[in-house]
């Protein structure tokens, strides 16, 4: 960077969305790509079909809300299974299945991981977040979601899987520069590739421990019956 750079509003958003790409990509193997136009809105919104909201704070405050059609949720959510060995069984077909909310929180869990790392790394400043949650919404229903910001800014970002299914991303954040004094290296970031490795091995450990658990059940139901 050069000396007495100014890092803005949408300097951070784009960190925010190389998170997206990168950590969805690695998690599916499915290529995320984002617009190159950002839309200037009035406010954030969780919309249909499967939604979640992260509140941040610290460094500075925002909110980051992501927007699924079910069918990019069901394309991401299922290439990521796939990618973890799962079988076909055991994949849900419905965005109204738990298992696809829940492995879904766990990606946005993932990314503003990822974003929270690029953002003490590149802006020497530390922000921490709530636990996401995914959930499934009511084409009825629409949830704003407000948080305490004394300027507030609000950017929308169109996302398109390989299929050509969209999502978007929303992010409300005060109105805020960081502007660099002297030089500094940046710290190397995790790689995505090490944070799916790492969770698709709990997956296995955690099948292994529930088959192994299971198998002793028998076992102890068959000594019961002297057999």
């Amino acid at each position: 960077m050069d000396k007495n750079k100014v890092i803005s509003t949408e300097a951070i958003l784009s960190t925010l969305c190389r998170s997206v790409t990168e950590v969805l990509t690695s998690a599916s193997g499915n290529r995320i790509s984002y617009s190159a136009m950002v839309q200037k809105i009035t406010r954030t919104c969780m919309r249909p079909d499967i939604g979640c909201f992260v509140l941040f704070d610290g460094g500075f405050t925002g909110l980051v809300v992501t927007n699924f059609t079910a069918q990019a949720a069901m394309e991401i959510y299922g290439d990521y299974m796939r990618n973890m060995g799962m079988p076909e069984s055991e994949i849900a077909h419905s965005h109204l299945s738990d298992d696809v909310s829940n492995v879904m929180g766990e990606l946005m869990n993932q990314i503003v991981g990822d974003f929270t790392g690029k953002v003490r790394s590149q802006l020497h400043t530390s922000i921490t977040q709530n636990q996401p949650k995914m959930m499934a919404i009511n084409k009825q229903v629409q949830i704003s979601v407000d948080t305490t910001m004394d300027r507030p800014q609000a950017r929308r970002v169109t996302f398109t899987t390989r299929n050509q299914n969209i999502f978007y991303l929303e992010l409300a954040m005060d109105k805020t520069e960081f502007i660099k004094l002297h030089d500094f290296d940046i710290v190397e970031d995790e790689d995505p590739d090490t944070i799916i490795a790492d969770t698709k091995k709990q997956i296995d450990d955690d099948k292994t421990a529930k088959e192994m658990a299971k198998s002793n059940d028998d076992d102890d139901f068959m000594a019961e019956l002297g057999l």
